[in-house]
């Protein structure tokens, strides 16, 4: 198959280009901005025409939650009206696709984990509008998955990992919020179900992936701390009111994977053994 990257630069992007030398029975097309803008509908009819492509992965988003409060019109545009075009135009050519989305659909007011079929109810710009994205992909591609996850992280680009490991070295103490519980994700772990999805057979749907296990943004610091080695930092914990920002945060993000892991037989690691692995590769790219 040719496959379309979108987003190629990013977190997920970066992990998923890792898997393309193992999965070479398929041609890959790794975009960024550069390469597609993806919020110009002609410029991705045009490529994926012209590309003959099959399937898309849109790793493409706006990710700057706060900043999406000011900048609700561009928001929109990645991640609403950008995905829309995509799944328009893949579908046109009988394709597939799989968007990416995120546990900031839900509001965070529940305290099970959240089933793909639990009400949608956004409490942020950024969420609002990946929200919409999902919807917009879902009425133009009938063969659609959307696979939504949370607290991302990885070896590649800027995330909470690396950002807690540096300011870990910098400073004497810490204050990390405790009262916003989830499950982080390494963006590596979310590629390979990715890659497995597209081997096996996309299976139209929402899905919802993470790491196993459930933590808060504080204890999942002093993880970080104690695997990467870093023992001067205090780390202190915060109340979300403590911490003010622009952007709402869900209290409670945690998802169920119960429908992933059955409909493509996988197995999911717990979210320590995929932090361990991240912060050995970012140990080895220091060396």
């Amino acid at each position: 198959m040719n496959i379309l990257i979108t987003g190629c630069n990013g977190q997920l992007g970066n992990e998923i280009q890792l898997l393309e030398k193992e999965n070479a029975q398929h041609v890959y097309f790794n975009t960024d901005v550069a390469e597609l803008d993806i919020t110009n509908r002609e410029a991705v009819n045009d490529f994926i025409r012209r590309n003959e492509i099959d399937g898309v992965v849109n790793c493409a988003a706006y990710t700057a939650v706060d900043k999406a409060e000011d900048n609700v019109e561009l928001c929109g545009l990645l991640n609403a009206t950008a995905p829309a075009y995509l799944a328009e135009a893949i579908a046109a050519r009988g394709g597939w696709m799989i968007q990416v989305s995120t546990d900031y659909v839900f509001d965070g007011t529940g305290h099970t984990p959240y089933r793909e079929t639990d009400p949608t109810s956004p409490d942020s710009v950024y969420g609002n509008t990946k929200l919409e994205g999902e919807m917009n992909v879902l009425k133009a591609c009938p063969d659609s998955m959307i696979i939504r996850t949370a607290w991302l992280y990885s070896r590649f680009g800027n995330n909470f990992v690396k950002t807690m490991m540096r300011l870990g070295r910098e400073r004497d103490t810490l204050g990390v919020v405790s009262d916003q519980i989830g499950t982080p994700t390494n963006a590596a772990d979310l590629a390979a179900v990715i890659m497995t999805a597209i081997n096996k057979g996309v299976v139209p749907g929402v899905y919802h992936f993470s790491n196993e296990g459930v933590i808060s943004w504080y204890d999942f610091t002093k993880a970080i701390h104690r695997i990467a080695g870093i023992g001067t930092c205090h780390v202190i914990p915060l109340h979300t009111d403590e911490y003010p920002a622009k952007a709402n945060r869900p209290a409670y993000s945690v998802l169920d994977k119960t429908k992933i892991k059955e409909t493509f037989g996988v197995e999911i690691p717990y979210w320590e053994e995929s932090l361990e692995r991240c912060i050995k590769d970012l140990s080895e790219q220091e060396r």
